[in-house]
């Protein structure tokens, strides 16, 4: 008796066992889920306890994957977040879909808890930020840090910076035509005179330049940038004025550099250029890179499209536009838009409104790292004023808005491979493979032993193969993409090394397959 007792509590340890050995599935579509933006913190969380979390891009609305865990599943519960148990069998069956090559969809690993900070002073007021409420809500841990904190290196410590609703050409976030003698403008700017004098310069923008140009070596070595409202125009504003004085007497006490827009360097900016900054200190405004006073666009008929990207081929792309919806609300802000004639060529739009010809979601490189700037200031406070309340996310859980916010939160939680990428008619910033070929010859993927060149000329590239012995080495096939998927180039090759003519492709960002595997970007000037 003792021993059939025994065999049955043996056996139903194994059966509890197996049941936990399965998977936590958290679906973020629009009619299954309960609450998106807790379910960010939930992957989070899971990576936190050095748990993956499988993200499947473009599938239920991008959903997660996790292994299934007492903690976890009681965390979904507190939080109110949707999830499913499913077998080890269930996600094999998943798998299948996601990887059929006619699918739109990919399963990205996320293996660790990206370290997050928020750059914001600490006398910030409670209009001033969206990011911090979605991360608050979500419940995901991060740090904030300033002007001091940065520009004493403390930026090395992290994967993950949002920049506050900043100015950073050091004109106080022009409200000096406005608010000039409201008590938090003038506290504001005692602040930051104080805390400029402090670093030892002469000017506000003068520190400001200089946090802008650590940042951007944040970005170069690896970190992950992400940008809303006035921080986007202002940040690149900055760095093409470097040397050049655009602050009049209001903020900085002299004139401004009569020969001001002359002086601008736009090859310095992450993702603008010809832009025409605004010499009136009365106007609520910093150039023309802000669609705002362009747009006349009615609340009701205000917004704008997420991209569909080929998962596959472009699954960093994929992953900052995950949605359950593919339309997503506009709102305000002091930058509510980027005009798409001032965008420089090799930036990627991850969501527009055409009918106004600006983009409200742009992505790009920088050395090794990524910034993304999301114009507008509060997904669902469509036009958010000084000394309105906080915006109370209780009330939107499943805010398309802010989940794109979140999107970029996890990315760089993925490892990213490497992807070169090509500008052709500035050869000088072509972006060159990391490997060399020594290490080239020893990859077995065929799409890492391609090598793509200007030839040099702003419309051909040169593209050829690592020889690999007993591998393929042949060019078959080359297939240019748009960076939605569109197919605009496809011919057939047999050779080493071919010679590809983009004469007829406007300006802008391309895919590249080679061999049916997708080797690289090209970014046509």
């Amino acid at each position: 008796m003792e021993l059939r007792l025994f065999v049955i509590f043996v056996l139903s340890l194994c059966a509890s066992a197996g049941a936990r050995a399965g998977k936590l599935f958290i679906p973020m579509d629009a009619h299954r889920q309960t609450n998106h933006l807790k379910a960010y913190g939930i992957a989070f969380a899971s990576l936190r306890n050095n748990k993956p979390v499988y993200w499947l891009l473009n599938y239920k609305g991008g959903s997660f994957v996790m292994d299934d865990t007492p903690d976890l599943e009681a965390l979904c519960i507190q939080r109110g977040v949707a999830y499913k148990k499913i077998t080890n069998a269930d996600y094999a069956a998943i798998t299948k879909k996601i990887k059929d090559p006619h699918f739109n969809g990919e399963i990205i690993k996320l293996e660790k808890a990206p370290k997050i900070a928020v750059y914001t002073p600490l006398n910030k007021e409670p209009w001033d930020d969206a990011v911090t409420l979605a991360l608050t809500y979500a419940e995901i841990p991060f740090d904030k840090l300033y002007a001091d904190e940065v520009l004493a290196g403390g930026l090395d410590k992290y994967d993950w910076l949002h920049l506050h609703h900043e100015d950073f050409t050091g004109q106080y976030g022009k409200f000096w035509g406005l608010y000039r003698n409201a008590s938090w403008y003038i506290n504001d700017k005692s602040a930051a005179e104080a805390t400029a004098a402090r670093r030892g310069f002469k000017k506000v923008s003068q520190m400001q330049l200089a946090v802008v140009k650590k940042i951007r070596d944040f970005v170069a070595t690896g970190g992950n940038l992400f940008a809303m409202c006035s921080a986007t125009d202002t940040y690149d504003i900055a760095l093409a004025a470097e040397g050049t004085d655009i602050c009049d007497t209001p903020f900085d006490g002299d004139k401004m550099d009569p020969k001001a827009q002359s002086k601008l360097d736009f090859t310095k900016c992450f993702a603008f250029r010809d832009f025409i900054i605004s010499t009136n200190p009365m106007e609520y405004e910093y150039s023309t890179i802000d669609n705002t006073n362009f747009r006349h666009v009615m609340k009701d008929s205000d917004y704008f499209r997420l991209i569909s990207f080929p998962a596959k081929f472009d699954p960093g792309a994929a992953m900052l536009c995950q949605n359950h919806t593919d339309t997503v609300k506009g709102f305000m802000g002091q930058t509510t838009a980027f005009r798409k004639e001032v965008i420089k060529p090799g930036v990627l739009i991850l969501g527009d409104f055409a009918k106004v010809n600006e983009a409200r979601y742009i992505h790009g490189e920088y050395g090794d790292g990524t910034w993304t700037f999301y114009g507008g200031h509060d997904p669902e406070d469509y036009q958010h004023s000084i000394n309105n309340p906080p915006t109370d996310l209780r009330l939107h859980p499943n805010s398309p808005g802010y989940r794109l916010i979140l999107n970029n939160v996890l990315s760089p939680a993925a490892k990213k491979k490497f992807i070169q990428t090509v500008v052709l008619g500035d050869t000088a910033r072509a972006k060159p493979v990391k490997k060399n070929d020594e290490e080239l010859a020893h990859v077995q993927t065929f799409a890492e032993r391609v090598k793509i060149t200007p030839n040099p000329s702003k419309d051909e590239l040169l593209i050829s193969v690592v020889p690999l012995p007993g591998g393929i080495n042949d060019i078959k096939t080359v297939v240019i993409l748009t960076g939605a998927g569109a197919e605009v180039y496809n011919r057939k090759f047999n050779a080493e090394q071919v010679t590809v003519n983009l004469n007829d492709l406007p300006s802008g960002m391309f895919l590249i397959k080679v061999n049916g595997e997708f080797a690289g970007k090209v970014v046509k000037e």
